[in-house]
């Protein structure tokens, strides 16, 4: 995010008012959009690159993140052109890349992206398990903005500080927390069928964070001013309590989650605010739109009256977008909505993502958005979202495409210092602080990279672009505004036929709690073991094989082991793709329990269960226990 001098050309919107541009109308590979929205994230990694980097130009960066203060920062994302890793937006990005999976994960699969996108969120979860190092501690930002934005360095390069900030009980930061919980949470899903161990830890992580959040109140900016001039939180933290209150429930389907949004929704303004836009920093809308689902799926129980007004102000933004609503968003004369000059696409993609989802959870429901002007059928709101793609795309008064690297005409002078010098790889003479300022950013020329897949700011009220790299405002792409288009592309490339997306389409929610587990949270309490390590461990293996009627059959075991100091009770397994008899523990309900002959498993011991079938193994994971 950056601060410079503007010069903004409006010849295009002169010219289209004169009837001398049309808009370019051809249709759009969504596929090749979604992969290229995708590859955007590897240029913007931080910390050691894996051989699996396919955006050969950047290289090893910031790998002493961390160290001055005690601890190991490697990894994560830089923002946008700068090389700041500032931990809300990061968070944001996560946890919306997150939901584009977790809805539309079948979507990316059959294009074959869903790999991608799930390596895209587990760099972001794999800096924050190191980001948060206590339950009571969270490291927010990694460098500072004011020294960064002095010089002009490939990240590879940088001399600036990399001090580190971090908010505690004594320096809060409510909105940050709960963001990363709502990350940690919302990830802890796309994890959960393909590594179940991993998802744990992050839920982990989650609960602890959301226990922080809500029980050290406070604006993390005022923790770590250095933040202010770059992401202040203008909404505070009331949107980011219910955000991650609102994923926690989805991901555990823990009633305590969802009692916490029915007896706050008015005291945190979930029931009160009615918004136009939906981003990092306010995230009423989306909260909304989560709770609206949970009442259509009918799971509001005793809170049905407080989640329908929350379902109230979701169809409010809803309409609003539309134009059908009593305040609705301005838009561009090319049709584009327009919340504010400097990086206006993120409210577009962000807003798009929301009128995706709902449009499909009102499908599966059967049943019609209710505006000020009347009844709108869902699919006015997946005609407004692919509009707005389509203009992103190059559909638009400039025929440009504000994707860089899609079509012909896209941004060349892109905002971003990595891409605008010369790749190290090519050239490894260090580049200096004012240095690249003289030599790179100064110069009239097309970037020596090119940004795949970077969403830049975009267009300005009247469709006016100016392609200079000085036009940070134009010019400047960030993590935030690709991160919900991941969902919308595969949802336009995809289609929706055949899927309910009142029901998981592509990774399963364990089975509900019926009864509260003692180790949920309690109101002030610590909801999670203080343990980072996984306190349970699950471990299969093929024990023997053998071939009858020509289809070659297999015995799984599934070795379940109490990692934790204390003896586990009440556990509780959940186990899908099981297309065989299993042996060893008890069928309850939907679920799995201890054998009749154990009550309890004591601190490092193990025990056994086998299943037979025909196909690869089953899919294990915890859904609920208890420490004691």
């Amino acid at each position: 995010m950056e601060k410079f001098n503007v010069r903004v050309c409006s010849v295009a919107s002169v010219l289209l008012f004169l009837g001398l541009i049309p808009l370019a109308l051809a249709g759009h590979d969504y596929g090749q959009a979604l992969s290229k929205s995708i590859l955007f994230f590897e240029a913007q990694r931080s910390g050691y690159l894996p051989s699996s980097q396919r955006v050969q130009w950047r290289s090893h960066s910031g790998l002493y993140d961390g160290k001055a203060n005690g601890v190991n920062l490697v990894g994560g994302y830089y923002d946008a052109g700068d090389n700041v890793k500032f931990g809300l937006p990061m968070a944001f990005t996560v946890t919306m890349m997150s939901w584009s999976i977790i809805e539309y994960g079948k979507q990316m699969a059959s294009s074959g992206e869903l790999r991608h996108a799930m390596d895209a969120v587990k760099w972001g979860t794999d800096y924050f398990i190191k980001a948060h190092p206590e339950p009571h501690v969270l490291y927010g930002e990694v460098g500072d903005g004011n020294t960064d934005h002095f010089c002009w360095q490939r990240p590879e390069d940088m001399t600036t500080s990399r001090q580190a900030y971090k908010i505690d009980p004594s320096n809060p930061g409510s909105d940050l927390a709960g963001e990363t919980a709502a990350a940690m949470a919302a990830a802890s899903i796309v994890f959960r069928r393909f590594n179940p161990s991993y998802a744990n830890e992050l839920l982990n992580h989650a609960y602890q964070l959301f226990e922080f959040a809500d029980k050290y109140r406070g604006k993390y900016d005022g923790s770590i001013t250095v933040a202010q001039k770059y992401y202040r939180s203008v909404s505070g933290y009331a949107d980011e309590l219910l955000w991650a209150a609102a994923w926690l429930y989805k991901a555990t389907n823990n009633q305590y989650y969802l009692n916490y949004l029915g007896n706050n929704g008015d005291a945190l303004g979930g029931t009160g605010w009615a918004m136009t836009e939906f981003g990092w920093d306010v995230k009423y809308a989306g909260v909304q739109t989560l709770v609206a689902k949970f009442l259509m799926q009918g799971k509001a129980g005793q809170h049905a009256p407080v989640f329908g007004k929350y379902q109230q102000k979701a169809e409010s933004f809803m309409c609003s977008c539309l134009g059908k609503g009593t305040q609705n968003v301005q838009k561009t004369p090319g049709g584009l909505i327009f919340r504010q000059r400097w990086n206006n696409l993120q409210f577009v993609t962000s807003a798009s993502f929301l009128l995706t989802v709902y449009s499909d959870y009102l499908t599966s429901a059967g049943k019609n958005l209710q505006c000020a002007s009347g009844s709108v059928a869902p699919s006015e709101l997946l005609s407004l979202a692919k509009s707005q793609v389509d203009y992103i795309l190059g559909d638009n008064p400039r025929a440009t495409s504000y994707m860089v690297g899609y079509g012909s005409n896209y941004p060349r002078q892109v905002h971003h210092r990595a891409s605008s010098i010369v790749s190290v790889k090519v050239n490894p003479s260090f580049v200096t602080c004012r240095g690249g300022y003289a030599t790179w950013f100064s110069r009239k020329a097309s970037d020596p990279n090119v940004l795949t897949g970077a969403i830049v700011g975009g267009p300005g009220a009247y469709d006016n672009f100016a392609d200079e790299r000085d036009n940070y405002e134009q010019t400047e792409p960030a993590t935030y505004n690709n991160a919900p288009l991941l969902g919308i592309l595969a949802r336009l490339s995809g289609g929706h036929s055949g899927y309910n997306q009142q029901l998981p389409v592509a990774l399963p929610t364990p089975k509900a709690v019926v009864t509260k587990p003692k180790a949920a949270p309690q109101s002030k309490g610590n909801p999670a073991p203080a343990s980072y390590t996984t306190p349970i461990a699950l471990e299969q293996k093929i024990t023997t094989s053998w071939v009858a009627d020509g289809k070659t059959f297999y015995r799984y075991s599934t070795m379940v082991t109490n990692k934790s100091a204390k003896t586990l009770k009440d556990l509780k397994l959940t186990v899908s793709k099981l297309y065989g008899p299993l042996w060893g523990l008890t069928k309850d309900g939907n679920s799995y329990s201890f054998p009749a002959w154990i009550k309890s498993l004591p601190a490092g011991k193990s025990i056994e269960f086998v299943y037979i079938h025909s196909a690869s193994p089953a899919d294990v994971s915890v859904s609920s226990y208890t420490l004691n």
